[in-house]
């Protein structure tokens, strides 16, 4: 009976374990669906929409480019006309202008022209509709001065002192082949530009050179359009279109005024070069399509909330059978008490053994450190032995100025152990400290003159290849002359027991710098644990392991490497990688000695 009521409740718990997880696989998927469809509402309504509007700037480009051209054309054929007028010339001819002014003023009204002036053959202003400027000199103006060179019709732009431009067409008043004097009349081009600030859209006009000489935003005037896109305030005209241009749902934006993404459209004026650009915000586009995709948002929502409902009230039901459960929970939670104090006490553990092993590795470290003194000493300390003795022999023999040189040879020596004593103190720590240009010529060549107590006491040919010419590596001179040493000993003692024993000694230089140290010896067993310290092949009391290490230590602070390998007839080859120094890297010949 038990079991079948465990069984029972063992059913019910995986049936509302399926069903929850339909439900949620069902909520997913109808999130999914709500956000693809929203997304794919947006791109498809944002496309079609910027579409629309960008057809309907580039429509107002072309009719306000019309009108454009319009009122340039109509005013162009004023001055021709004027130019020919008998009552103008007669003025001219007689000098004689009571009536000149009125009668400019009525073909103003006439025409609608901004301005008219008559200029005489000195340019002096001698009649206008603007009575203030009769009597002023324009002999400077370039509507005057291009107007007597061309003998047509001028058109010419003059920026004022208050920022706007002038736009004016002048013609050269001839009689009987003399030069009279020059009709100006002035476009008036300033009411298109308060026509165009009427709608949301930002127009600008640009001459050949790139400069706006008309546009709905006074700021620009006069600047590239680059400069006027950067411009600080916002432009009054399109500011009111800003509210939401950082929405999401833009198309990529042509242009950004303010860091605010806008439409431009642009259009050629078939009139000297000139451009015609509109810039357009994003808010129409982003209303409607916001619009739309708010009652699609709603839509979803509402069929999310009945969702949640069927969700909520399965909840309760649930929540029933788990209070059923609350004692599992509680003993599961007893148990896993017990095994968080458990875990605590090991992690102390660990990290009583991890402060056991930090203690371990120090003292190591000082082993090593140790060990590496006593190595790096015994080389000098021999070889002093060995020119003691020699200088003993010589001074029985009664040459004392052969034995003064190793007097000297000792006393450098003697030098170069506290120099090695000095570095292994500080060998815990980063080298580089005395790095300097070195060549390596000259360090394998001091590196030989210390090896040649040893040297000479065994009958090993030694065979170097060196380049002619310098090859210059940043080191540290000693510590160099000490790899090649530690490299050098190894290799003589691995010569120990060969009657044809023979040492290369090879330095080339190419893209790096490299030195060699081949012999004919056994080779070397493990090339694995090669580099590791301590680890040696010879015999107790003959070697402590630490040359190579610290060697591929200290060739590793200069930027280098230093590699070993066993030759196929026959012997170990040891060689040293280290970056050039200087401008002159090419591959030098090498001269066999």
């Amino acid at each position: 009976m038990g079991e079948d009521i465990e069984g029972d409740s063992s059913d019910l718990r995986n049936g509302r374990r399926w069903s929850a997880l339909w439900l949620r696989a069902g909520l997913v998927l109808l999130l999914a669906a709500a956000g693809a469809s929203i997304w794919f509402t947006n791109a498809w309504l944002t496309e079609r929409f910027s579409e629309t509007t960008r057809v309907r700037s580039e429509l107002r480009l072309a009719l306000y480019s019309g009108n454009l051209m319009s009122e340039l054309q109509r005013n162009s054929v004023v001055p021709l006309l004027l130019a020919r007028d008998p009552a103008l010339i007669g003025a001219l001819t007689g000098n004689d202008f009571s009536t000149t002014s009125a009668r400019l003023m009525t073909a103003q009204k006439e025409i609608g022209a901004a301005s008219i002036r008559l200029l005489d053959g000195s340019g002096r202003v001698v009649g206008s509709t603007d009575r203030y400027q009769i009597g002023a000199n324009m002999s400077a103006a370039p509507y005057f001065v291009e107007a007597l060179r061309s003998r047509d019709t001028v058109f010419t732009v003059s920026e004022q002192a208050s920022g706007a431009y002038d736009f004016s067409y002048s013609r050269a008043v001839v009689a009987d082949g003399r030069t009279l004097g020059v009709i100006v009349v002035g476009a008036d081009l300033t009411r298109l530009e308060r026509s165009w600030a009427g709608i949301s859209d930002a127009v600008a006009v640009t001459d050949s050179e790139g400069h706006i000489i008309l546009t709905t935003e006074p700021r620009w005037r006069g600047l590239t359009l680059s400069e006027a896109l950067a411009v600080r305030s916002a432009p009054s005209a399109i500011q009111r279109a800003f509210q939401v241009t950082a929405d999401w749902t833009s198309q990529p934006a042509d242009a950004y005024l303010l860091g605010r993404a806008v439409m431009r459209s642009e259009a050629r004026v078939p009139f000297r070069g000139w451009r015609m650009i509109s810039f357009t915000a994003y808010s129409s586009v982003r209303e409607r399509v916001n619009a739309i995709l708010a009652l699609q948002i709603m839509g979803f929502a509402i069929l999310l909330a009945g969702a949640f409902w069927m969700l909520s009230r399965r909840a309760r039901l649930q929540s029933q059978a788990y209070m059923r459960e609350s004692a599992d929970l509680r003993a599961l939670n007893a148990r896993l008490t017990r095994e968080i104090a458990e875990r605590e006490r090991v992690q102390k553990e660990l990290r009583v053994a991890e402060q056991t092993m930090q203690q371990s590795s120090k003292l190591a470290a000082l082993g090593e450190m140790s060990a590496g003194v006593s190595h790096e000493l015994n080389q000098p300390l021999a070889a002093m032995k060995t020119y003691l003795a020699g200088a003993r022999l010589l001074l029985q023999r009664g040459r004392p100025e052969e034995a003064l040189s190793s007097f000297q040879r000792i006393d450098d020596l003697i030098d170069r152990m506290g120099a090695i004593t000095r570095q292994l103190k500080s060998y815990a720590r980063k080298g580089g400290e005395a790095f300097e240009p070195v060549d390596l010529r000259a360090a394998l060549s001091s590196a030989l003159t210390m090896m040649e107590p040893q040297l000479r006491t065994r009958p090993i040919r030694i065979i170097r290849n060196v380049p002619r010419e310098r090859v210059m590596v940043l080191a540290d001179r000693i510590r160099l002359e000490q790899v090649l040493i530690n490299l050098l000993r190894n290799a003589v003692d691995a010569l120990r027991d060969r009657r044809d024993a023979r040492i290369e000694i090879s330095v080339e230089a190419g893209a790096h710098a490299y030195v060699s140290v081949r012999d004919n010896g056994p080779g070397v067993s493990d090339l694995e644990k090669l580099f590791e310290p301590f680890w040696t092949t010879k015999q107790p009391g003959e070697g402590t392991g630490l040359g190579l290490a610290i060697s591929s230590s200290i060739v590793a602070d200069f930027g280098g490497r230093l590699t070993a390998h066993n030759e196929t007839g026959g012997g170990a080859v040891f060689r040293v990688e280290l970056p050039l120094y200087g401008p002159d890297r090419s591959r030098q010949p090498l001269a066999a000695e």
